[in-house]
């Protein structure tokens, strides 16, 4: 690694390199659960809010949820060392303050079932940056889970495509989102061994604050506060970023930033099924054998670690 990647990156190795247990499922799902109605929450708060408000109010009640979560654990946050400022600092911005400002505007665009199907290029993402970083490799089963679920999102995405009804724009900022994310799941897992998942995620998310209000408050007259979009940002922020932050950190730090990355090939399917039970979408076959590619591939995922993997 260069020198910048040894000061900002850091290989770490996972507690459980093992097969999942019961706890790493639990975790595993409910942030894929929580992470897949995310899209679908963002499309109803963009019917009455600008795409910077529904990122500052995401962003911001994520913040206090977890704070909240720290202030009633009094003892148990750590100070930032000087030597990790910088990761916090850019965790901020890849893992939140970037993305998430990316989605909304992505949103106007393509509708948040395609969203959530692009958004499962995120572990190609995660291991192409530990490939280069750290030379860390996918082998064995979890190779092969890469690449099923991969084309298991492939498929489920080809009907769409097809359509026609995405607009190129929207699908780049998604796909520079998940880049990002490439780079924050890598990043984050030595820290949060290091701190914990509440002091490290409510830190970013503070900071993330910081950076998404400027935009806000110059959009605050174009917004028009109807009770649905401000429901949808509030659970937005509370569980889909607060708690699922947390509960991603926690993954991350147990498993492995590879294969906790894997949740984004469940991501879809929850995209499919709220699309089908709430909006009445139809879905096609191909849709369908995908979901199963995706379930698959994450169970091949989910795999014993090679040694020295993280």
């Amino acid at each position: 690694m260069t020198q910048l990647n040894q000061r900002v990156f850091t290989r770490t190795t996972a507690e459980n390199t093992q097969e999942f247990s019961p706890t790493d499922w639990g975790l595993f799902v409910g942030v894929s659960v929580i992470w897949g109605a995310s899209f679908l929450l963002i499309a109803f708060a963009l019917e009455g809010l600008t795409p910077a408000m529904v990122t500052f109010g995401r962003v911001s009640l994520g913040a206090m949820t977890l704070w909240g979560l720290r202030l009633a654990r009094p003892g148990s946050a750590q100070r930032v060392r000087p030597e990790d400022r910088l990761r916090v600092l850019l965790l901020s911005v890849l893992w939140v303050g970037l993305p998430f400002s990316l989605f909304p505007l992505a949103q106007e665009r393509i509708n948040s079932a395609l969203t959530g199907l692009l958004n499962g290029a995120t572990p190609i993402f995660v291991a192409i940056v530990a490939v280069v970083l750290f030379r860390q490799r996918p082998r064995g089963p979890q190779l092969l889970g890469l690449g099923v679920g991969f084309l298991g999102a492939a498929l489920i995405s080809a009907p769409a495509l097809t359509e026609g009804s995405s607009e190129a724009f929207g699908v780049v900022l998604v796909l520079v989102a998940t880049v990002c994310y490439g780079f924050a799941i890598n990043l984050s897992a030595p820290l949060q061994q290091r701190y914990g998942a509440v002091s490290l995620m409510s830190s970013v998310l503070g900071l993330a604050t910081v950076w998404v209000t400027p935009p806000a408050l110059l959009s605050l007259g174009d917004n028009q506060w109807n009770a649905g979009p401000v429901v949808a940002v509030v659970a937005l922020g509370a569980v889909g970023t607060g708690v699922a932050y947390w509960t991603m950190a926690t993954l991350v730090g147990r498993v492995g930033a590879v294969r906790a990355s894997f949740i984004t090939y469940l991501i879809p399917v929850v995209s499919l099924l709220l699309g089908v039970t709430i909006r009445g979408d139809q879905v096609a076959a191909v849709s369908v054998v995908g979901a199963g590619l995706i379930i698959g591939g994450a169970l091949l995922a989910s795999r014993r670690a090679e040694p020295g993997r993280g």
